[in-house]
């Protein structure tokens, strides 16, 4: 079984470096489509192309807002002696003595003036980058759980709502016979009642006034019946079960499913005429429009 995953989550992540810490923090909600919002310290924008593609090469829908904080170690930012560039600098200096004894030794200004013996590694912003990159990995690793978790949850509920229509189902299929039974026999009743008040004066007989009662009994008890509603109904809670076990992003062809579910639930609602079918009716509007609130979260 595929897993299915819900568009809320949250996550963070922290990284520390010699130059300092930065931290990811992502947090989603539900969408049509995938709505990024990004935050980045100033220093960090060249990185935002990357970022974004990071992100939406694994998320494909939700509101995401994802806020990255820089935090400077203020001893990484002085300036330091490269030793490297020290070392060359002392030994062309002692070449130039060996080839010049009188020429005047370099003072302390001026080598601390000579290019690339002062450096500030922190101050370049490229350093960060890596450590983003990888803060921002551990950040979506820890988002894509969070909405792995929810998601099984959602799913739970929603395979319960399904065995709850389906148990409706069965006990509105096995109570239609009765149903459609005590419905004509009522009708039947107010029929002849009103009709035979008025039979002496009319020019039908007895025979085709019963005829035309039975007529009237038969498309009665056709517009009540609701066989076909429950035969799709039954059909659309199977698909929404083989989506489900099918995984993956599959929220808009569950929302599409709530609305032919509902569809159906509202022509039972209205073909009801009693208690029995009203009941049924108001109990799947109900648990479809429970259903489709959760749907509402699915990738």
């Amino acid at each position: 079984m595929a897993e299915v995953a819900s568009m809320t989550g949250f996550s963070d992540s922290t990284q520390t470096t010699e130059f300092g810490a930065v931290t990811v923090e992502i947090k989603s909600v539900n969408g049509r489509y995938l709505e990024l919002t990004l935050r980045l310290p100033e220093e960090l924008r060249y990185a935002e192309g990357s970022v974004r593609e990071r992100i939406s090469s694994l998320v494909t829908r939700g509101k995401l807002d994802c806020r990255v904080t820089l935090v400077r170690d203020p001893l990484a930012a002085s300036p330091r002696l490269n030793e490297a560039a020290l070392a060359l600098l002392n030994e062309l200096t002692r070449q130039v003595h060996a080839a010049l004894p009188q020429s005047t030794p370099m003072g302390v200004g001026d080598v601390l003036r000579w290019p690339g013996v002062i450096e500030n590694t922190a101050a370049d912003p490229e350093v960060w980058r890596g450590p983003l990159l990888q803060t921002l990995d551990g950040a979506l690793e820890g988002l894509l759980q969070s909405r792995l978790r929810e998601g099984a949850a959602l799913r739970a509920a929603l395979v319960e709502r399904c065995d709850r229509i389906e148990a409706i189902l069965v006990l509105l299929r096995a109570s239609m016979p009765r149903i459609l039974a005590d419905m004509e026999r009522r009708l039947n009743e107010r029929m002849t009642q009103a009709l035979g008040t008025v039979l002496a004066g009319a020019a039908l007989s007895r025979e085709e006034l019963n005829d035309r009662i039975r007529q009237e009994l038969t498309l009665h008890g056709m517009r009540s019946d609701v066989a076909e509603e429950m035969d799709r109904l039954a059909a659309h809670v199977t698909e929404v079960r083989r989506n489900l076990q099918q995984g993956g992003a599959v929220g808009r062809r569950l929302d599409f499913l709530m609305q032919e579910l509902n569809r159906e639930a509202n022509t039972i609602a209205s073909k009801a005429s009693v208690i029995d079918m009203t009941t049924a009716a108001v109990e799947l509007k109900l648990l479809i429009e429970q259903m489709r609130e959760q749907v509402q979260n699915l990738e």
